[in-house]
């Protein structure tokens, strides 16, 4: 890589990374121990207040997919990663110092918003500074950065056992952190004029955005509950953080995403991404009888999560190659819906239908949708 490259490629996988594997997840991690902190409520967080708040920190990060692209057209591409930083850091350190679930839930929901500001700006950053055949690689490796954040949130998570709140401290030290580095590495590039945008291909767009949409709500599920199962399958505290572990590690696989995509294209490889993502949901479904099935269903589910994002980027910047962080953040707006309402869903309907029901029905959402996605491209 040249050295621009390299250092985009850095910086930008550390503000994904702290925005994605970091701010994004950390609700759900905590989620066991939170639930039952009298320092928030002394009769417990009612499942229903839970499954909002998780809702809400995705609809923070739909927030952020829309104003992402505004604030690039006026101010450059790299002004959004900015206040993605600033979003994450403000927000966990609400989080860290919440006396009750409602301030919890507004700082979950500023730091859950980092993730939409950064993610698509990155894509006409690319553009803007790396040749077209090499942006596939240079978004495959900020796009994994995630794994980096999954991984680095799950040790402080152990190391600091005894109180949930330290590891929210250590999202706002490392978005802090993360958003420094990315000032002085990334050059700053002036907004696109309107004048030479093209017109945006939204009927090619169709694809990736239902794509998004499953992949999105999928991922939400499991990431928002993940914890809870491993915590009812028996898993300790201290052991709990190794599902991120787990998916930080395997997730590494995301690296080799642009190659996947340019052997058989992005659609099937999205297609595979949701089919072995439902198949991890249905582990996840079963993890509550055993520690051994929910640590295999963060096993399955670590590598189609990584390259899942990844090639989204891929595949939006392939149908829209003049202005790929407009497309990319239009796919994300429509498949942000599934990441705010599966979360919101799943809290109302736990009580009456259970949790195995719901993530079962989740998994097989993503398998009919991945099915017909191989189908539709081999018609």
């Amino acid at each position: 890589m040249r050295t621009t490259e390299t250092r985009v490629a850095i910086a930008g996988a550390a503000v994904v990374g702290v925005a994605f594997g970091m701010g994004r997840f950390c609700f759900g991690l905590t989620l066991p121990d939170l639930r039952v902190d009298p320092g928030l409520s002394t009769t417990g967080v009612p499942e229903a207040v839970l499954g909002l708040i998780a809702g809400g920190t995705f609809a923070g990060f739909l927030a952020g997919i829309v104003g992402a692209p505004l604030l690039a057209a006026r101010r450059g591409p790299r002004t959004p990663t900015t206040v993605g930083g600033v979003c994450g850091a403000l927000g966990a350190l609400i989080v860290v110092l919440a006396p009750s679930p409602g301030v919890l839930a507004v700082g979950a929901v500023l730091a859950g918003s980092a993730a939409g500001w950064v993610w698509a700006p990155y894509s006409d950053l690319a553009a803007a500074l790396v040749a077209r055949e090499r942006r596939p690689r240079l978004l495959s490796i900020i796009s994994t950065g995630t794994c980096g954040g999954l991984v680095l949130v799950a040790i402080v998570a152990v190391a600091a056992a005894t109180t949930w709140r330290a590891a929210w401290a250590a999202v706002a030290v490392c978005s802090t952190l993360a958003a420094l580095l990315n000032l002085r590495w990334v050059p700053a590039v002036p907004p696109t004029p309107v004048a030479d945008r093209r017109p945006m291909p939204w009927r090619a767009l169709r694809a990736p955005a239902l794509y998004a949409i499953v992949y999105q709500a999928g991922t939400a599920v499991a990431f928002t509950y993940s914890a809870d199962v491993a915590t009812r399958a028996g898993l300790s505290a201290g052991v709990r953080p190794l599902l991120f572990v787990i998916i930080g590690v395997l997730g590494l696989a995301g690296l080799f995403t642009g190659a996947m995509t340019a052997r058989i294209g992005p659609p099937r490889v999205a297609a595979c991404c949701l089919l072995t993502i439902g198949v991890a949901l249905l582990l996840l479904a079963l993890g509550e009888r055993s520690p051994v099935i929910a640590l295999l269903a963060a096993v399955v589910f670590a590598a189609p999560y990584m390259v899942g994002a990844a090639t989204l980027a891929v595949w939006t910047g392939s149908v829209a190659t003049s202005d790929p962080g407009r497309a990319l953040s239009a796919a994300m707006v429509v498949g942000a819906l599934g990441a705010v309402g599966a979360p919101i869903v799943v809290g109302s309907l736990v009580t009456a239908l259970g949790l195995p029901v719901l993530l079962a029905a989740f998994g097989l959402l993503c398998g009919v949708v991945g099915v017909g996605l191989v189908r539709s491209r081999s018609t």
